[in-house]
């Protein structure tokens, strides 16, 4: 059920009208009366009073950033959008909507990632309402909608990616907050369409391991970094190495024999390695 604007007729001139005619129906009833016109008198007043009461039954506002939905015994008649004091037939149901930005954090919510690794996720999905009839016709309660389908979005988002990449390239929940975002945004988008909600933003607020598995996979995490480290410093080493060696006997320094060479670079290997001070052991006597 898609929205269609209906137009209301403003409703200051309505209010105006409505307060005046009690007036001129007490006006009349009181020259009526004075007169001996009882009959006259009830027909100019009576009348009056049930005519304002009816303008004033359908007056109704409409702030900034909200929509009236208008029915008639059930039947959707349309959508006003137009703010101010509004004015409409009295047997129109009036159901007031709210067309601001607003925000929804979802809580804690304990998945598996698509290793089977039990996390928690939450994350903040900012919306609006863009089609009011779909969001009164289509669902019971939108903002309760918005909620449950927000939550089972997520889950289901959060089961097709890994917490930590485990290969190059590879799009996961820790490494990758923008793709992972969009790919959520998507996921709502798809469940919250049929409501009259438009998804303005979807961003995770907390991503963390569940605490049984927690200890373990900062192991894991502090390991890999370890690993990560010495590599660099292999790759380091064994490049100031050969600088070294290319450097002795570019310049004539000293003449290595293969024994010789294979010992000093298994002695710089080790000062350049080695996580603690080295204690030198200086030569004083022939190389050989």
């Amino acid at each position: 059920m898609k929205e269609r604007h209906y137009k209301s007729l403003p409703g200051i001139p309505v209010l105006i009208i409505a307060l005046v005619l009690p007036f001129i129906g007490a006006g009349l009833g009181i020259y009526f009366g004075t007169r001996g016109h009882v009959a006259a008198a009830l027909l100019s007043t009576v009348p009056t009073v049930f005519t304002a009461l009816f303008l004033f039954s359908g007056l109704y506002k409409v702030e900034p950033n909200q929509s009236a939905v208008l029915s008639l015994f059930g039947k959707y008649v349309g959508t006003t959008r137009t703010q101010g004091l509004r004015w409409n037939n009295i047997f129109f149901a009036k159901k007031k909507i709210s067309l601001r930005i607003r925000n929804f954090e979802s809580g804690r919510l304990k998945v598996n990632d698509s290793g089977g690794s039990p996390i928690e996720i939450a994350a903040i999905v900012v919306w609006e309402v863009t089609d009011s009839s779909e969001a009164v016709y289509n669902v019971d309660d939108y903002e309760s909608f918005v909620q449950i389908q927000s939550e089972a979005a997520i889950r289901s988002m959060a089961s097709i990616y890994p917490y930590d990449p485990h290969e190059e390239d590879e799009v996961a929940l820790r490494s990758h907050p923008i793709e992972v975002s969009t790919q959520m945004k998507k996921e709502i988008q798809e469940r919250l369409t049929e409501a009259g909600i438009t998804v303005i933003e979807a961003r995770i607020s907390h991503l963390a391991y569940s605490p049984e598995i927690a200890q373990a996979m900062l192991q894991r995490q502090q390991a890999g970094a370890i690993i990560a480290a010495r590599t660099r410093i292999v790759e380091g080493a064994v490049g100031m190495v050969e600088m070294a060696l290319d450097s002795l006997k570019e310049k004539g320094v000293v003449d290595l024999d293969e024994e010789r060479r294979a010992a000093m670079v298994s002695n710089l290997l080790v000062v350049l390695c080695s996580d603690r001070a080295t204690q030198p052991v200086v030569n004083t006597g022939s190389i050989y």
